[in-house]
């Protein structure tokens, strides 16, 4: 229901949720129908749209004949870096509205204000916080959150 509040559909996030504990990590279309009970041709919708949204990897294993899907190791940092994009966008478009109401009374302006300080304290924190994630991984010896215990790349990916 995590990605169903992003706008996704639920079965994209059945197909996801899946994908994040499945063992292998590489899934084809008839094991996602078969572990979230989903019609072939949803999982092909699906599956592109978690392609395309960059939460799922398209892959072909060696030597398969079928293309499947996986989280991609390490995608979570890019995942944090664009949403913090979208915020640091968010900020300078707040700021361009809040230069258009200069003029105006502080009560009109007030709403607004409230919402680029918001968007600006969070532009802030969240790159320090992922500073902080990528310290913490590489004290523990796996930099950008690969190599750790289990860590294997069995797949190609696929254009």
């Amino acid at each position: 229901m995590l990605l169903e509040q992003d706008g996704l559909p639920r079965m994209a996030g059945r197909i996801f949720g899946w994908l994040v504990v499945c063992d292998p990590p590489e899934q084809s279309l008839e094991d996602l129908a078969a572990a979230v009970q989903g019609s072939k041709a949803s999982m092909s919708t699906m599956t592109r749209l978690l392609v395309r949204s960059g939460l799922v990897e398209k892959v072909r294993p060696p030597g398969a004949r079928r293309t499947s899907f996986r989280v991609e190791p390490g995608r979570w940092e890019t995942l944090w870096r664009s949403r913090i994009a979208l915020l640091e966008e968010a900020t300078a478009l707040l700021a361009r509205g809040l230069g258009l109401l200069a003029g105006k009374p502080r009560e009109v302006r007030a709403r607004l204000l409230e919402l680029h300080r918001q968007y600006s304290f969070f532009g802030q924190a969240f790159p320090e916080l992922l500073a902080r994630l990528e310290r913490r991984r590489a004290r523990a010896g796996r930099p950008g959150g690969l190599g750790g215990p289990g860590h294997r790349r069995v797949a190609r990916r696929v254009s």
